[in-house]
């Protein structure tokens, strides 16, 4: 997405041009931006670097256990949802290493952003494809558990390991392709001239397929859910919520929550005042890239508040791990104790 990162001090300053989103379109809303001919500062200092540092400490040893975890759930239940939860996952930890590691700190703060174009524009491609894949998986869940609850037999007929598998990569195959286009995405942070049809599309695409089309599905789906829910106990029976729409209901929630901050700041960027110019806008968009991609690293908490089951298969997972160092510190030809040893004979007795 060029989850953009903050500028360094090395930067060429530039002159800006007269640009129609500046001071014209800001007085509207009645607190003209100042006029400024130098690159707006980086007033978050390192705290941008500190935080995705971090971030990317916690949330990628966390989301590599959830992986293992969810790969066991799927592996014995065979479910639908747990496939969906582990390519939500595994695609999250492919946005925590290419847009946090590679984007935020690599290429923002370790390399001061002096990378050859083409290699940014490369870098484009795969960070719009991965968050394409995790916000667009999250949906193939949504529509799973609609089915599921609105309409339980067709669901019953049509679910299938081999389907869902079909799902994700044809989602997968598409986000790559819908990553393609971005390939010509500008870097606000360096756009001092006035946004060109070409910008103004991809931002929108941006803000459509990252955002708002997701949050449609989500809202209509979630409202229908909990409708059907409502009905079933105004009828008498028990509006159960299982765990996985209970998920569904968080995931959804917190993303939309987490996002919505980089998406009005991309807007008001593009149209009211632009991260070049004002300082202000600069330090709205840095907190509301760190809220973003705090989305990457929330769910395993998550289902470990909604879901026994998960956390009994984290525990098996974290005791299996441990198990193997210790048999794997022991030197070589030590056999280990049986843990019951078998009854023995009194001392001084014969057989």
């Amino acid at each position: 997405m060029r989850l953009e990162g903050p500028v360094t001090a090395g930067q060429p300053r530039g002159t800006l041009l007269p640009t129609p989103n500046g001071s014209e379109l800001s007085q509207a809303f009645g607190s003209p931006w100042p006029e400024t001919p130098e690159r707006s500062p980086c007033v978050a200092g390192v705290i941008p670097v500190v935080y995705y540092s971090i971030l990317l400490g916690l949330g990628l040893p966390v989301n590599l256990l959830t992986t293992v975890a969810l790969a066991r759930l799927a592996a014995r239940t065979r479910k639908a949802s747990y496939y969906y939860l582990l390519a939500l996952t595994a695609s999250d930890i492919v946005t925590q290493v290419v847009i946090v590691f590679v984007g935020f700190l690599l290429q923002g703060a370790v390399l001061a952003r002096e990378v050859p174009q083409a290699v940014v524009r490369t870098a484009n491609i795969l960070e719009f494809a991965a968050n394409h894949a995790s916000v667009w998986i999250a949906v193939l869940l949504t529509i799973d558990r609609y089915s599921a609850l609105c309409h339980p037999l067709h669901h019953r007929a049509t679910s299938s390991p081999g389907r869902t598998h079909r799902a994700i990569a044809f989602v997968l195959g598409a986000a790559l392709l819908t990553g393609i286009p971005f390939y010509w995405w500008l870097d606000v942070w360096r756009d001092a001239d006035p946004p060109s049809t070409m910008d103004e599309v991809l931002k929108w695409a941006h803000c459509l397929i990252v955002y708002f089309i997701p949050c449609g599905v989500f809202l209509v789906a979630n409202l229908a859910i909990v409708y059907r829910l409502r009905r079933r106990g105004q009828s008498g029976l028990r509006p159960w919520v299982g765990k996985s729409t209970a998920i569904l209901l968080g995931v959804t929630t917190l993303f939309a929550l987490l996002w919505a901050p980089r998406i009005f700041v991309m807007l008001y960027h593009l149209y009211v005042a632009p991260v070049y110019r004002d300082w202000r806008v600069h330090l709205a968009l840095d907190v509301a890239n760190m809220v973003a991609m705090l989305n990457t690293a929330v769910n395993f908490g998550l289902y470990c508040f909604v879901s026994r089951t998960f956390r009994a298969t984290v525990r098996e997972v974290i005791h299996n791990a441990h198990l193997a160092c210790t048999l794997g510190s022991r030197p070589v030809g030590t056999a280990a104790e049986p843990v019951l040893k078998p009854p023995g004979l009194p001392k001084g007795t014969e057989l």
